[in-house]
């Protein structure tokens, strides 16, 4: 280690008093998780891609849990008026002067996100082609934009919604059957504000950055069809609820296709995403001294299982120096699912980390894994810190880790020994960030 560790062991590492992951390791991680989330930073990202003004109108819309921060920054950055809204996740808003921030619920949709779904459909109306629509669209977004198509109802996508998070099934999917119910997503929002260019940035948090995945892209045309979104049903045994199953069938209405006109002059830019965010946290690691490896920005899978990929890899570092000599980190990002089958508090981040500390237990590694958007699944925490003594450290505390990740309490697990990780409102989302430090 060199010098740079002076300045971290100075920094506010939240140390636990009977945590397993050691100060000088978690002031490390930390410092690479807030690497990962500054190269994510709204003003910066809206800075380096800000398009030109129009002749007319500027109308601003956007939708996601870092909305309100990209609507801030843009509006600092912007040059002439503007109007528009945006919906973010309850208290993750910041005021804005001239760009109308609403808050709704997230991840289950509610009335207030409808109303934000009727007031960004308002704002893109009557406009002419000399205007201009800029679509801020982060994480979160589905969501948040509520708005059912024909005789569905907002306890349909409430319903729909429940049923997806239950799956186990990739973000991917989830929002390609989003799209097939809604009357905002899949490119449907940029269709309402045609004539006018709409020019969508983006703040990806899929994995392999498609933006037509991201908030299920309202201003992206989709390329899903209603016999693939079918057939996605079967292959991942979602069960559907039975109205939007039977809706599905025997509505013949599909999503816009890219060929449409209306998207002719449209323009989609992803500002940030998880690759940019990890070649961040690598440099951070280059510089305090330790060699960064990683594995991928598009890991998706159930989180324990993905959990026991990464663990047998830290292992055979430990014991034979290999595919990577120690010492390094291993990063990775994506994102993993959780399939629930009971009811305990966590989210799939916290998961992982305790599946990582069954699977990885008495290897000497210590680890970080945390949603960028700092909210992970049911609880207020992002994630947690963990070891290969974290399982054995349960055990001495009368907790049993297997019965702990079978119930999906894997929150419980890490307040138990105090390694929750609880950074505060980071103002994007680039999805799981994954740092496993290995001396």
């Amino acid at each position: 280690m060199n010098h740079h560790l002076e300045h971290l062991n100075s920094a506010p590492a939240q140390l636990a008093t009977c945590s397993t992951v050691d100060g000088t390791d978690r002031a490390v991680l930390i410092a690479l998780f807030e690497a990962a989330v500054s190269a994510a930073d709204p003003y910066e990202a809206i800075k380096a891609n800000l398009p030109k003004p129009p002749k007319g109108r500027t109308v601003v819309i956007g939708a996601g849990k870092g909305a309100a921060q990209l609507a801030r920054a843009f509006e600092q950055q912007w040059t002439v008026p503007l109007s528009g809204v945006v919906v973010t996740r309850y208290g993750y808003d910041v005021p804005c002067d001239q760009i109308t921030v609403l808050t709704a619920a997230h991840p289950i949709p509610d009335k207030a996100g409808l109303n934000a779904s009727r007031q960004i459909i308002d704002a893109v109306q009557d406009l002419t082609e000399a205007d201009l629509v800029v679509a801020l669209i982060c994480g979160g977004g589905s969501a948040l934009l509520p708005m059912p198509l024909d005789d569905l109802t907002l306890q349909d996508e409430i319903d729909l919604n429940t049923s997806l998070l239950n799956s186990g099934a990739p973000i991917s999917v989830m929002n390609a059957l989003r799209g097939q119910f809604s009357a905002i997503k899949s490119g449907r929002l940029a269709q309402m504000a045609h004539p006018a260019k709409v020019v969508t940035l983006v703040v990806s948090d899929v994995p392999g950055d498609d933006p037509a995945q991201v908030a299920s892209g309202p201003t992206i045309p989709s390329t899903v069809s209603r016999e693939f979104a079918l057939s996605l049903i079967d292959i991942w045994s979602i069960s559907m609820p039975p109205r939007l199953a039977k809706w599905l069938e025997i509505t013949p209405r599909g999503t816009p296709i890219t060929q449409d006109a209306s998207f002719a002059r449209d323009e989609v830019v992803i500002i940030a995403s998880a690759r940019k965010s990890l070649e961040a946290a690598a440099e951070r690691a280059k510089e305090i001294g330790i060699p960064a490896v990683i594995l991928s920005d598009q890991i998706e899978g159930e989180a324990k299982e993905i959990a026991k990929m990464h663990a047998a890899i830290a292992t055979e570092i430990s014991r034979n120096d290999r595919p990577f000599p120690r010492p390094v980190v291993l990063l990775s990002g994506g994102e993993t699912t959780v399939t629930l089958s009971k009811s305990g508090k966590g989210g799939r981040n916290s998961e992982f980390a305790l599946s990582l500390a069954l699977a990885g237990a008495e290897v000497p590694f210590s680890a970080l894994v945390a949603d960028t958007d700092r909210i992970d699944g049911s609880e207020e925490n992002a994630g947690a810190f963990v070891s290969g003594q974290s399982a054995k450290h349960l055990r001495s505390l009368g907790q049993n880790p297997e019965a702990l990740l079978a119930n999906h309490d894997s929150w419980t697990a890490f307040d138990v020994i105090g390694d929750l990780f609880s950074p505060g409102p980071t103002g994007t989302n680039v999805n799981d960030f994954r740092a496993i430090l290995i001396r």
